[in-house]
């Protein structure tokens, strides 16, 4: 049984340490003095916190399941603060195919402290709720009652599994602190798995050894952490979940009898199961499903460029993702082709046959989305991989492509897929790929204005977007238009009409309005005092941490976006005072801010344009982006004048 032992295992086994004679999985008992607590000895200022969480994974010996208990009693501080702590949710998997999660033995209590006594309101199955989010899961949700600040909620729950490949990911740092929190997980020692930790916490308390429990020889896996602060997040990151300490197991090998079977262990491995895979490397080479499809006009296009990206126009018009993730095909190309619909894999995938079938050298990307977090590079797994797009080599260049958003087009991909690297699975190969957004976008806000002689202000606004700006404008439109345009109220607290947003002829994403106001002037005697910029000026430092920055810095996508503002000077005024100039630079020209303000031909107009030249820069970066964003507060945060003649 020793021979497949994995790497971790080798450096960890037999690795014990005790601190006080820890006991893993024993809920202490309920204390009534947690319900007389004000506030956490850990951060007084926390809304809620877990007094214990234990999460434990273990395979059934008997029933080759894996069960997965959770035991959780959280203390409420704050109760209009902790809202995600008043409900429960547990996701169940089905594979549609007769293999599917079960819930068992839910408990649930909430305690309360009335005078001197205990009060324990149970979840009784009224309050749960049943959803279906997709084809493979269903979600119960529960409502926690008579919840009160000073509330604890507790609640215990397991699901079985008959999915024991891969253990689900779980943080050990969530936004509140936690008292005690551990991980424990119990296998046979027939199943070897791959344990993966990321992160800077280490536990207090570790046990990994083999030992005989459940009546057999198991290996076991139990980290217990004490007092831990509640993770903090910083701004201008695409997920900070990917900096929070996490823990992960993939099943490595099986050995049962004398049979040993590995299961993925490198890239290539995972190269090699998805190529023949039904749902993925099948339905790629279904070229002739997909060669029937394309009207002429494209096939014989002599230029591949050209003929990728009508390839791509032609897909994205006629079908349509179903906002599903995942690597492999829901519906399948033959039911896409019928339905108009499908997952990011069967679009993608279907998308891989055409090029190929039109002689185009292409492959899919396996990707990690930003939502799923970045991909661990040391730990090749399959269960990190939640999404598919297309690399295609045309004319010694390599392009990207994705046929899930109706905006995209070569190398102009969603906010979701910038996730750092991806897994290019060539005929013969496996690659891990670095991808990053190069691609420059542009905001564009243009507002021209007249001062009115009621003291008003009033005049018309257009924000156009070109880029990954437009395409991510679009996606929220089309998602939901009335909230896209109620957005421009909420921002800047303007009386905004007549607003229509629509694609350009050239794929920029263009909103014109007009608008009205009458708290944009102020009236000093003779003088109207106002800001230049009327509502689009930045007052607010968005780099503003005292503290060390620990993350790096997102963009997602290089930008400059332009402000600019023209106001008409009302006849019988002059200007008496203007804003002061501004323009800086860093040495790199990585970063640079202007801000100018012209008088010219009765007419007021600042220009304003911040200029960020790469999607992600390190941390070190940070004191640069905290002095340019001060000067850009300080610059339009400036007032003028004008003087009745």
């Amino acid at each position: 049984m020793k021979i497949i032992i994995t790497i971790f295992s080798i450096l960890c086994i037999n690795t014990t340490l005790f601190a006080q004679n820890q006991q893993f999985l024993k809920t202490p008992k309920f204390n009534k003095d947690d319900l007389k607590k004000e506030k956490s000895n850990i951060d007084p200022k926390a809304p809620a916190e877990l007094l214990y969480r234990s999460i434990h994974y273990r395979v059934d010996n008997r029933t080759g399941n894996l069960i997965k208990e959770y035991t959780y009693r959280v203390k409420i501080y704050e109760k209009d603060k902790s809202e995600d702590w008043h409900n429960l949710e547990v996701s169940l998997y089905d594979n549609n195919s007769g293999d599917r999660e079960v819930l068992a033995n839910m408990k649930a209590l909430v305690y309360n402290l009335e005078g001197d006594n205990v009060v324990e309101t149970k979840v009784d199955k009224s309050s749960k709720f049943k959803s279906k989010e997709n084809k493979y899961i269903t979600v119960s949700k529960y409502a926690f009652p008579n919840i009160k600040s000073g509330s604890i909620i507790e609640y215990h729950y397991e699901v079985s599994s008959p999915f024991v490949y891969e253990i689900p990911l779980i943080y050990i740092e969530l936004d509140i602190p936690s008292v005690y929190t551990e991980y424990v997980f119990d296998t046979p020692m027939q199943m070897s798995y791959s344990v993966d930790f990321t992160g800077s916490l280490t536990p207090k308390y570790k046990i990994v050894k083999e030992d005989i429990i459940y009546g057999s020889q198991h290996k076991t896996y139990r980290f217990g952490y004490d007092n831990l602060k509640g993770f903090k997040t910083e701004k201008y990151v695409n997920n900070n979940d990917n900096y929070r300490t996490k823990i992960r197991a993939e099943l490595h090998s099986t050995y049962f009898g004398d049979n040993l079977k590995m299961y993925t262990s490198t890239w290539e491995d995972i190269r090699k199961k998805l190529w023949d895979h039904d749902d993925f490397g099948l339905q790629y080479k279904k070229d002739r499903l997909v060669k029937e499809l394309l009207p002429a006009g494209i096939v014989d296009d002599k230029d591949d460029l050209s003929k990728a990206n009508k390839i791509l126009d032609y897909v994205k018009t006629n079908f349509t993702w179903n906002y599903n993730n995942g690597i492999y095909a829901e519906n399948g190309i033959k039911d896409v082709i019928k339905n108009k619909t499908g997952n990011d894999a069967d679009l993608n995938l279907m998308l891989t046959a055409m090029f190929r079938s039109a002689n185009i050298t292409a492959y899919p990307i396996l990707i990690s989305t930003v939502r799923n977090g970045n991909l661990n590079l040391t730990f090749p797994n399959i269960g990190n991989f939640n999404y598919v797009v297309v690399g295609a080599e045309i004319n010694k260049r390599f392009y990207l492509f994705d046929a899930t958003s109706k905006q995209s087009q070569a190398n102009l991909l969603p906010s979701r897929v910038w996730n750092n690297s991806g897994l290019l699975v060539k005929d013969d190969k496996a690659e891990v790929i670095t991808m990053f957004n190069a691609k420059m976008s542009y905001g564009t806000h243009l507002t021209k204005a007249k001062i009115n002689d009621d003291g008003t202000i009033s005049g018309t606004y257009e924000d156009k977007d070109a880029g990954l700006l437009a395409l991510n404008a679009k996606e929220n439109y089309d998602e939901n238009p009335d909230k896209y345009k109620k957005q421009y109220k909420e921002s800047y607290a303007i009386d905004f009409s007549d607003i229509n947003s629509a694609v350009l002829s050239n794929g920029d994403f263009e909103s014109k309005m007009k608008f009205s106001s009458n708290n944009l002037i102020d009236h000093v005697g003779k003088k109207k005092i106002f800001n230049p910029l009327l509502f689009l000026n930045q007052s607010s430092n968005d780099f503003n941490d005292t503290e060390e920055r620990k993350y790096m810095i997102n963009f997602v996508s290089p930008y400059t976006r332009t402000k600019k503002v023209e106001i008409e000077i009302p006849e019988g005024y002059t200007v008496a005072d203007l804003p002061k100039s501004k323009k800086i630079t860093t040495d790199d020209k990585e970063i640079s801010y202007s801000y100018v303000v012209e008088n010219k031909d009765n007419k007021i107009t600042v220009t304003s344009e911040v200029k960020i030249a790469s999607a992600d820069y390190p941390k070190e970066y940070y004191p640069a982006f905290k002095q340019i964003w001060k000067v850009i507060s300080d610059s339009e945060s400036q007032v003028m004048s004008l003087i009745k003649k």
